[in-house]
């Protein structure tokens, strides 16, 4: 059954660290189908709705493997994956800067892996991707192919 959960990220540096850490654990702890974002301008802090399905410890239920999404780990990187990460990370980076956005708005480090590893050459391969979904992929995804290209 999915739940929903909303977060508060406030900007103030005294807060951000801290509401950010605690958006981290819950991301780590369950499985996120949606996440929706909206930015409260007049007290500054962005809202975070998350729906998503408690991680089962032992899942009874096997997945339709078409549906299941390309999703790897840290250790499963060669050096030149690696490179890719890198540069993945430092366009986050810039990007979240230049948005004023924190960097996991723009991708999770799962998701940049997945696509170090994964190396799509077109849009619609970024769908095979976990955590990458039609509007990642409007706003980002021309930006990762070239990125994956260059290197």
């Amino acid at each position: 059954m999915m739940k929903v959960k909303v977060f508060k990220i406030r900007l103030p540096e005294e807060f951000l660290y801290e509401d950010q850490k605690t958006l981290d654990s819950f991301l780590e702890s369950n499985d996120i189908i949606k996440v929706e974002t909206a930015f409260v301008n007049d007290e500054n802090y962005w809202s975070v709705v998350l729906y998503f399905d408690e991680l089962k410890i032992a899942r009874s239920i096997v997945k339709d493997p078409k549906t299941t999404k390309y999703s790897v780990e840290i250790e499963e990187l060669n050096a030149d994956e690696e490179k890719i990460l890198y540069a993945l990370k430092e366009w986050r980076s810039e990007k979240a800067k230049e948005q004023n956005l924190p960097s996991y708005f723009i991708a999770t480090n799962k998701e940049l892996m997945s696509v170090a590893k994964y190396k799509p050459a077109k849009k619609e391969e970024l769908l095979d991707i976990k955590g990458f979904g039609k509007h990642k992929i409007e706003n980002y995804g021309e930006e990762i192919l070239e990125i994956l290209e260059s290197i």
